[in-house]
């Protein structure tokens, strides 16, 4: 009788776990959901999240046949460009993910920093790879990577300063988009920063149709990068001016752009500047170059 009794409250001991464990999970149901659903909604949230997963899942994938390229390459430039690409994307990737603190009391300054960081470190690299096109070609030289380097983080830390006075200072929410179509302040300083980037690639169109095309790498794949971060920041630049007039139809336009830079301008980064160089067969690289070079119109001269 006595361990009967002893089995009853050992029994009785042990019945809320599965009460606790039901809580646990509902919790956590709520959490995702709170993820997945709040803030900017579900087709937001995933349509950046996906892409940034599968192409850290790709660099994942390619990167033993990558380090031995670049081991055996020993460029400076692109050895650079990979390792920021890494850490750029491991931060996207972290900001697509963490959405949630947007909108989440008491995460205003985490998501801050997170944004100022990952977006300061994909214009690190735009102002870099603009500085290369303006050079006209690779190089690897280790002066000329410090010097791009060197003028890039100037301007990016300029940039970062003045963002981190007027969030931090001034209590700016550059970074936050919900219910923000009547905070003209917000809306100018984005429309400053829309109009210099739309400004700078509009002037290398320009260039790519001038004289001074000569200065520019013999790649229409080059051009193509730049005709489509001129067309997004051009948008990106209408939506702000619409937003700036108070018109609600540009958050949804801002935030079409904010999707297709955050998820696929690294990707794109990749295919135009560093996908050719981790070809396996050198030979194929050059008949590569050679072709588009051949495209663009560069070897008529010889024909005439």
């Amino acid at each position: 009788m006595r361990e009967l009794e002893e089995i009853a409250e050992a029994s009785l001991s042990i019945s809320p776990a599965p009460s606790n464990f039901s809580k646990e999970v509902g919790d956590f149901d709520r959490s995702f959901s709170g993820w997945l659903f709040n803030c900017h909604g579900s087709w937001y949230n995933i349509a950046l999240v996906v892409p940034s997963i599968v192409f850290v899942a790709y660099l994942a994938y390619q990167a033993k046949k990558s380090f031995t390229k670049l081991s055996h390459g020993r460029s400076y430039i692109m050895i650079s460009y990979y390792g920021l690409l890494w850490l750029v994307s491991l931060l996207n990737l972290a900001w697509c993910a963490l959405q949630a603190w947007e909108c989440t009391p008491g995460k205003e300054s985490a998501w801050n920093f997170l944004s100022l960081f990952t977006t300061s470190g994909m214009l690190f690299l735009e102002i870099s790879l603009v500085a290369f096109l303006l050079q006209g070609s690779y190089t690897s030289s280790l002066e000329a990577l410090t010097r791009t380097f060197v003028v890039s983080g100037i301007i990016v830390g300029a940039d970062i300063l003045l963002k981190a006075i007027y969030v931090f200072g001034f209590g700016v929410p550059l970074f936050i988009d919900t219910d923000q179509t009547t905070n003209r302040v917000k809306w100018g300083l984005l429309l400053i920063h829309k109009l210099l980037l739309t400004t700078v690639y509009g002037f290398i169109l320009y260039m790519h149709h001038s004289k001074w095309r000569e200065r520019l790498p013999a790649r229409p794949a080059f051009y193509n990068y730049i005709l489509v971060m001129f067309c997004l920041n051009a948008i990106a630049l209408f939506s702000c001016g619409l937003l700036g007039s108070g018109a609600i139809f540009g958050l949804w336009l801002y935030n079409l752009t904010t999707i297709c830079y955050h998820a696929f301008y690294l990707p794109l980064l990749y295919l135009t500047f560093l996908a050719d160089f981790f070809q396996e067969d050198d030979l194929h690289l050059e008949n590569v170059y050679y072709s588009e070079m051949k495209d663009a119109g560069f070897f008529d001269a010889d024909w005439e």
